[in-house]
């Protein structure tokens, strides 16, 4: 499928990574450099970022989906990719709008298919019909043994005195996550004119300076253009 015609200035970026390696706070800090430049952005989530994917996610997480297998499951993440495609991402980057979300197809990818055996090709097919042309401009996957960030989400869960509950994925078990990391990696490998990989194991504003660092190598004009 041909990729979308977009206004010159929309950029769509999507962070990736295990569990627990902090993509949804250095969304939330790259939002927030992006507006005080005065780029128009949104952030969102998958699964989830409208109605109907959200629901689908709160199915998925609650491990409702477990016995169907993976390949039910990435059928499910292509629905709520779909409808979040069609009624979130795309008309915001119609709109000139940037796009930042907290995982998106690489995901299904390296949870499904790489790691969960999903054949190539099933996952291509969901891919096509739920991206609709809308492929990420730049990924950034964060890195991160899995030992190490399940210990950073027990010492969050600690200091907030929230008791720690692990989703679908959360508790599988170590070796299955580090399966998981090697996905993401070998995702990045084949892809490396989109996706950078930056180390998660340093202090959340060193790893949004690294970030940043990413984003503007990759758009340099447009940043220039920003902070004219």
């Amino acid at each position: 499928m041909a990729e979308a015609k977009l206004p010159t200035n929309a950029r769509f970026l999507t962070f990736e990574g295990g569990e627990g390696v902090g993509k949804s706070t250095q969304v939330k800090r790259l939002l927030a450099r992006l507006t005080r430049l005065g780029i128009a952005a949104v952030r969102t989530r998958e699964p989830g970022g409208t109605p109907k994917a959200e629901a689908i996610r709160s199915f998925i997480l609650q491990g409702r989906s477990e016995e169907w297998g993976p390949g039910a499951e990435a059928t499910l993440f292509a629905a709520a990719r779909l409808d979040h495609v069609n009624q979130l991402i795309a008309p915001n980057l119609a709109s000139g709008r940037w796009v930042i979300c907290d995982r998106f197809h690489d995901s299904t990818r390296a949870y499904q298919g790489l790691t969960g055996g999903v054949d190539d090709t099933l996952i291509e097919a969901l891919e096509d019909l739920a991206l609709n042309g809308h492929k990420p401009d730049l990924t950034i996957i964060l890195d991160m043994d899995p030992e190490e960030a399940f210990k950073r989400v027990a010492q969050r869960a600690l200091e907030d005195g929230i008791p720690a509950v692990a989703d679908r994925f959360e508790k599988e078990d170590l070796d299955w996550h580090r399966s998981l990391r090697k996905g993401f990696l070998e995702i990045a490998e084949r892809n490396p004119d989109r996706c950078v990989v930056i180390s998660a194991d340093q202090p959340e504003s060193e790893l949004a300076k690294a970030i940043w660092s990413a984003v503007t190598q990759k758009f340099p004009e447009l940043i220039r253009e920003a902070t004219a």
